[in-house]
């Protein structure tokens, strides 16, 4: 069918040349002991690229700063012991004709702590931009100006590294709740200097700062994708943007600081963000910021969501007709799978050939194939 045939149409992007339309979503899988991919890690990579996967977009890996990470099993982008392994994450997806970019992260007072729990470790600098969580409960210090100049040059740092490696281009995680999204967020953004203020665009400077620092780093043709949502890990009825003017404040300014592509991450990919239009967080960015974009959501999953697999459920296998039909009617550029793959390393194949696909179930989480 012709909307099936949008999925696998190639697609350039400035350098950025993929063979179709599908991208593999960041997901954590937090088994790089002391932040090190090993072959493990580099062999799932390849095995998604072997499958038909156009764009490969690596789990969050994190930058060099003191309080970037929480965990100890989560990759680190610095190092040369982590970056030998990215190096050679990098030689097994481009052996099997995939593009790949790594998810640059800083977890910042990382939102899956909030509400009481502790981390695995405390952060030994101040890593949020009020020092408080959403209720506006003080967690510790607000970040200085030195310490934002110190995170904005960690970024910079990995984004000429990840250039360097022969990826070919970054992913800037600011969604779901982590550092750069606690920046963009009014309830947990309450400052007063260049980096707080009451509107997006006032609090989106310190995500600005970011993609420039990132752009004068690797020049004008390396890509550089920026993933935003509206819910946050554990807030999920959150909003940066209640209107298309807002979420217009946020994303022009992204786009004329350097952002080529938005990655648009909600929950459910077919809801529409704004009343009175069909168009979903992807689609409303795209047609804001004249920028390509990423839908992501729960894609090839049927009566399921995000939280599905915190349960312990796992999901029958869908078509994919909608988000085709969104992709031929141009509303977004791309669609990221997330789950649908680490059930099916195969799952663009699968697709192709209108095979059925294998259930997600929760268990799968455990192992790394």
């Amino acid at each position: 069918m012709t909307e099936m045939a949008a999925l696998f149409d190639p697609l350039t992007i400035g350098n950025l040349a993929l063979r179709n339309r599908i991208v593999m979503a960041p997901m954590t899988r937090g088994m790089s002991p002391c932040g090190v991919p090993g072959d493990d890690v580099a062999r799932y990579y390849a095995r998604r690229a072997e499958g038909g996967v156009g764009l490969i977009i690596t789990e969050g890996t994190v930058v060099d700063h003191p309080s970037s990470s929480s965990r100890d099993d989560l990759p680190h982008f610095y190092g040369e012991p982590a970056l030998a392994g990215w190096a050679e994450v990098v030689h097994g997806v481009h052996a099997h004709g995939a593009a790949i970019v790594p998810q640059l992260w800083h977890v910042g007072w990382d939102p899956m702590h909030w509400g009481g729990k502790t981390f695995d470790r405390p952060a030994p600098y101040p890593s949020s931009p009020s020092g408080i969580d959403p209720s506006g409960t003080a967690i510790q210090d607000p970040m200085s100006l030195r310490d934002i100049t110190d995170v904005v040059n960690g970024f910079a740092s990995a984004a000429k590294t990840a250039q360097k490696l022969g990826f070919d281009g970054i992913e800037l995680h600011a969604a779901h709740g982590y550092l750069i999204d606690q920046f963009l967020w009014q309830e947990t953004n309450r400052r007063t200097d260049e980096f707080g203020g009451r509107s997006v665009r006032e609090r989106a400077r310190f995500a600005i700062a970011i993609v420039e620092a990132c752009r004068a780093e690797v020049g004008p043709d390396f890509p550089i994708i920026l993933r935003l949502s509206q819910w946050k890990v554990g807030q999920y009825q959150a909003r940066l943007a209640d209107t298309p003017d807002e979420l217009a404040e946020l994303v022009e300014p992204l786009a004329e600081a350097g952002v080529d592509v938005f990655h648009c991450s909600q929950r459910r990919f077919w809801q529409p963000e704004f009343d009175g239009s069909p168009l979903n967080l992807a689609g409303w960015t795209r047609k804001l910021s004249g920028q390509p974009t990423i839908t992501v959501g729960s894609v090839g999953l049927e009566d399921s969501d995000f939280l599905t697999y915190l349960d312990g459920g796992g999901a029958a296998p869908s078509d994919v007709d909608d988000v085709c039909k969104r992709l031929h009617d141009n509303q977004f550029d791309l669609v990221a799978v997330g789950r649908a793959l680490v059930a099916n390393p195969d799952w663009p194949r699968l697709i192709e050939r209108q095979q059925r696909t294998r259930p997600f179930d929760a268990a799968m989480l455990d192992t790394l194939v």
